[in-house]
């Protein structure tokens, strides 16, 4: 019997990614599932407003022979797989249909299953795996740190249009700078626990500096630790290595796995010393507390750090309402908008760092929930880049629109493409100052 249930008020779940079966990876199968669910997308179209899946979805389904998905040739649907970010704002904030709805649609890992089919099929794309590689380009980048951000910045007409005719880098897009010093070295030492802090001898927390934060923004870590310490929290800086997301958006989930393994048991050894594991970037804490256990749900380490991972904003938040903040902050001039973060939103945590912001007294705090566009290589890459600025320019309308003299979000990444998509909004002189919230937090107190 049929369910004909419209729709589904239940929370959403997630069923684990059997990528270890050989049946994931038929193509031919895996082109019917989305036939499928192509099928119930048309038909619903509340996800229109997404990222650029659905419109290239319901532009095909409209403009074919038919009007239905039986007239989009099933050769059309790697561009519906292309524009997908693996934002996983469908499957939590739109759809009606993702389980336990009996239609079981969960878009974002069909289209994973659809680039690693594709992968073992016919091979990665080079250049961004090689993008990918964040820990080896950082390593690599640190020496020359001058040379390489010189070589990378926006507007050198020398290197700019060789990246993009070598590589496929859009000339236009603004790209991450290194420095000499990461923020393992920066916080070697780490800041002495603040004896009167509220949390004093009742917490510990093993920081994750997250591959950006470690090799483009130390800053981060060092404002991090300093907030942290303030409070009593006795506060280290880890990283064992990139947790995976470049290679899980590339449909690489082995390398997940591997990597997902490694990190759990070092940072497994920290969570049997009584450390609670706190992420820097919200990638980096969706993927260790949701992506991870879905790809290997057998391991108990995995399954550990899963439950003792924080988000940097969740675990100040935290501590304020177990244990009470310093008192000292001091208000933020010009008020502060933050963008909300897909994959802070994915961790179904509610906007903790815009909740951690209200601390701040007498602080305008705005929140815009819109997709920044950048998704990563995505954001980068010419063939992608335009529909990156695309996706993003509602959520840099919604900055420009609050006037305030500061622009934060949970990711490192989205926060400076939209700082970038800033340029046709405002003037120059009217450029919002840019970070973490956690540095703003950190400022507030004159750290």
């Amino acid at each position: 019997m049929t369910d004909s249930r419209e729709g589904s008020l239940e929370a959403p779940t997630r069923h684990p990614i059997a990528w270890r079966e050989e049946a994931f990876y038929d193509l031919a199968a895996i082109e019917a599932e989305m036939e499928r669910v192509f099928d119930i997308c048309h038909g619903c179209r509340r996800c229109f407003n997404l990222c650029d899946s659905f419109p290239r979805l319901f532009d095909m389904i409209d403009e074919g022979p038919t009007g239905e998905v039986d007239g989009v040739p099933k050769a059309d649907y790697g561009k519906v797989v292309e524009a997908c970010t693996l934002c996983d704002m469908c499957f939590m904030t739109k759809c009606p249909y993702v389980p336990p709805h009996p239609f079981n649609v969960d878009f974002p890992h069909l289209m994973l299953r659809h680039r690693a089919a594709e992968r073992k099929a016919h091979g990665g794309q080079f250049v961004r795996e090689q993008l990918g590689e964040t820990d080896r380009n950082g390593r690599l980048a640190k020496p020359i740190a001058g040379l390489a951000n010189w070589a990378s910045a926006r507007g050198n007409g020398l290197t700019r249009p060789l990246m993009e005719a070598v590589l496929g880098i859009d000339r236009d897009a603004a790209l991450p700078k290194y420095h000499s010093r990461t923020a393992q070295e920066l916080c070697r030492t780490p800041p002495r626990p603040n004896p009167e802090g509220p949390a004093f001898g009742k917490r510990k927390a093993a920081v994750y500096a997250t591959c950006f934060v470690d090799y483009n923004v130390p800053q981060t870590a060092v404002d991090a630790l300093k907030v942290l310490a303030l409070q009593g929290v006795e506060a280290k800086l880890v990283y064992p290595e990139c947790c995976g997301m470049p290679q899980l958006e590339a449909g690489d989930i082995a390398e997940v796995a591997g990597r997902a393994e490694r990190v759990s048991a070092e940072l497994g050894r920290l969570i049997d010393q009584g450390y609670d594991v706190v992420a820097l970037t919200a990638s980096c804490g969706l993927m260790m507390k949701f992506e991870w256990p879905l790809i290997l749900p057998e391991n108990e380490g995995v399954k550990r750090l899963s439950a003792a991972t924080r988000d940097i904003c969740e675990y100040v938040v935290e501590l304020s309402k177990a244990h009470g903040l310093v008192p000292g902050l001091t208000p933020v001039q010009g008020g502060v908008v933050v963008h909300h973060a897909c994959h802070a939103r994915a961790q179904n945590m509610g906007a903790k760092s815009a909740e951690l912001l209200r601390l701040i007294p007498e602080t305008k705090v705005d929140l815009v929930e819109r997709c920044s566009g950048h998704g990563g290589t995505f954001g980068v890459m010419k063939e992608t880049h335009g529909v990156a600025i695309k996706v993003g320019k509602p959520a840099a309308r919604q900055v420009a629109r609050t006037e305030d003299k500061t622009l934060c979000s949970d990711c490192p990444l989205a926060c400076k493409h939209i700082g970038q998509l800033l340029e046709a909004e405002l003037s120059e002189g009217a450029q919002p100052t840019r970070g973490h919230p956690i540095e703003v937090f950190a400022r507030a107190y004159g750290l």
